[in-house]
C-alpha cells in the first residue's frame, strides 16, 4: 500500500468513532496548548530582562562612595565623599577595556517652566554619561565643551519632565529653573522607560557638572569637586570582572587603602546582575515547557490506550487484511500512522489554543507573551514523536497477529 492509501484508511477508521478520536486528541490539544503558552510566558519574561538590559546600558559598572560613620553610627554606601573627577579621568585613562568613565553629581527638587512645575531628579555630568548609558537625543544638541568649562547654563531633559512641564509644545531653546536657576533646554532625550527597579527614567535633568555643582549645589562642593558616582562603559566582549579588578586596584592605590583596609568605593557591575537575571528567567521558561511537556506524556498514553483497544476491536479485520495479502509491515504502517494522525491534528488544534491563550494571558493579565516559531516546531515535533513513540507498540502488535487465529476471534 502507498502512503496515500494507508492515510485514507487511517482517516476513515478514526472517522467512524470520532467522539473517541476527539477525547482522545483532547490530551494532545491540551498538551502541545500548555507547552507553547508556557514557553511564550517564559520567552516574555526573558525579553523584559533584556529591555531593562539595553535600557541601563549594556557593559556598565557604577562606582559609588563608600560608607562612613557620624557619632558612632556607620552610614550606608554613598554616604562619604570620596571621590572625585579625577578618579573618573584615571579610570578612563589607564583601565585598559574601558571606554568612558562619565563623572556625575545628583540631587531632586522642583523644576518649573512658566506656570508649571514637577518634582524630578537632576544629573550634573558630561557628555560621555550618554555614551555609558546608551542614551541617544531625540532632538537638540549635546553639552559643547564651553557649556562644560564655564558652567553654562543649559539642561538635556527627559520624556517625561518635557511632558510635565511643555505638554506638546517643543521644549527646546525653552527655559527651566532649577533651584530657582535658569537653564536653557538644548536637547531631549530619547525615550528610555523603566529601569530594573520600576523608576522612570525619563523623569530627568542633565545639566554640565561645574553647572549642578557651582550654580545649583552650592560653591562648597564645586571646591572640593567631589561626585557621587561614576558611570563606567567597557568594551564589548571584555571580561568584566578583570576591568572590576583593575578598577578597584587603581582606586586603591589613588585613596592609598592600605591591605586589609575597608575600601571607601562601591563597585556595582549592573550588567552582571541583569544577566543573573536573565538566567534565571531562562531556567524559569525551561521549567515551565517542562511542567507543561508532561501534559504531552499523558496524552501519549491516552493514544496509546486507545490505540490498543482499537487493535482488539479490529482484530478480525486484521486478519482479515492478511487473508487477502496484506503483509505485517502493511499492519504496521496502518495503525502507526493512525496513532501519528491522532497526534498531529492534536498538536495544530493546540497551536491554534496555545497562541490564542498567549494572547489572552498578555491581554487580561498585562504580561507580556513570546510565542515564537522554536517554540511552535517544538511543540509540533514532541507531538510527532509522541504519536510515533505510543503507537508503535499497538501498532507491532496488531502487525505480529497470525491470520487464522485473528480470524477466529470473536
Amino acid at each position: 500500500m502507498n502512503a496515500l492509501m494507508v492515510l485514507r484508511i487511517a482517516l476513515k477508521a478514526l472517522r467512524v468513532n470520532k467522539l473517541r478520536s476527539s477525547l482522545t486528541m483532547l490530551g494532545m490539544i491540551i498538551g502541545v496548548a500548555a507547552v507553547i503558552a508556557m514557553l511564550a510566558i517564559g520567552g516574555g519574561a526573558q525579553e523584559r530582562v533584556r529591555e531593562q538590559l539595553k535600557n541601563l546600558g549594556s557593559n556598565l559598572m557604577l562606582v559609588f562612595p563608600g560608607s562612613t560613620t557620624s557619632s558612632g553610627v556607620r552610614l550606608g554606601a554613598g554616604a562619604a565623599q570620596t571621590l572625585t573627577e579625577e578618579d573618573a579621568l584615571a579610570i578612563a585613562v589607564d583601565v585598559e577595556g574601558v571606554i568612558v568613565a562619565a563623572p556625575s553629581v545628583r540631587g531632586s527638587g522642583q523644576v518649573s517652566a512658566g506656570n508649571a512645575n514637577w518634582a524630578t531628579q537632576y544629573f550634573g555630568t558630561n557628555n560621555d554619561y550618554l555614551i555609558a548609558r546608551d542614551w541617544p537625543l531625540a532632538s537638540g544638541r549635546l553639552f559643547e565643551p564651553t557649556d562644560i568649562s564655564s558652567a553654562g547654563k543649559v539642561a538635556l531633559i527627559g520624556q517625561t519632565t518635557a511632558r510635565q512641564l511643555f505638554g506638546d509644545l517643543d521644549p527646546i531653546d525653552q527655559v527651566i529653573r532649577v533651584r530657582k536657576v535658569p537653564l536653557t533646554v538644548i536637547g531631549v532625550l530619547d525615550r528610555k522607560g523603566q529601569n530594573a527597579l520600576g523608576q522612570d527614567q525619563d523623569d530627568v535633568v542633565l545639566m554640565p557638572l561645574a553647572t549642578a555643582r557651582n550654580r545649583v549645589l552650592g560653591q562648597t562642593q564645586g571646591r572640593q569637586r567631589r561626585i557621587h558616582t561614576i558611570s563606567v562603559k567597557t568594551v564589548d566582549g571584555v571580561d568584566m570582572k578583570g576591568v572590576e579588578e583593575r578598577i578597584r586596584e587603581l582606586l586603591r592605590q589613588r585613596m592609598r587603602v592600605q591591605p586589609g583596609a575597608d575600601e571607601p568605593f562601591t563597585i556595582r557591575n549592573l550588567t552582571e546582575i541583569l544577566q543573573a537575571q536573565e538566567q534565571a528567567s531562562r531556567v524559569l521558561t525551561l521549567l515551565l515547557g517542562a511542567v507543561a511537556s508532561v501534559s504531552l506524556l499523558v496524552g501519549g498514553i491516552g493514544i496509546m490506550n486507545i490505540m490498543l483497544v482499537s487493535v482488539t476491536e479490529r482484530t478480525r479485520e486484521i486478519g482479515l487484511r492478511m487473508a487477502v495479502g496484506a503483509r505485517g509491515v502493511d499492519i504496521l504502517k496502518q495503525f502507526l500512522v493512525e496513532a501519528i494522525t491522532l497526534s498531529m491534528i492534536g498538536g495544530a488544534l493546540g497551536i491554534l489554543l496555545g497562541v490564542g491563550a498567549s494572547f489572552a494571558v498578555g491581554e487580561f493579565a498585562n504580561w507580556r507573551t513570546e510565542i515564537t516559531t522554536s517554540a511552535i516546531l517544538l511543540a509540533v515535533g514532541f507531538s510527532g514523536a509522541i504519536g510515533i513513540f505510543f503507537g508503535f507498540y499497538p501498532a507491532r502488535k496488531a502487525s505480529r497477529l497470525l491470520p487464522i487465529e485473528a480470524l477466529r476471534y470473536e
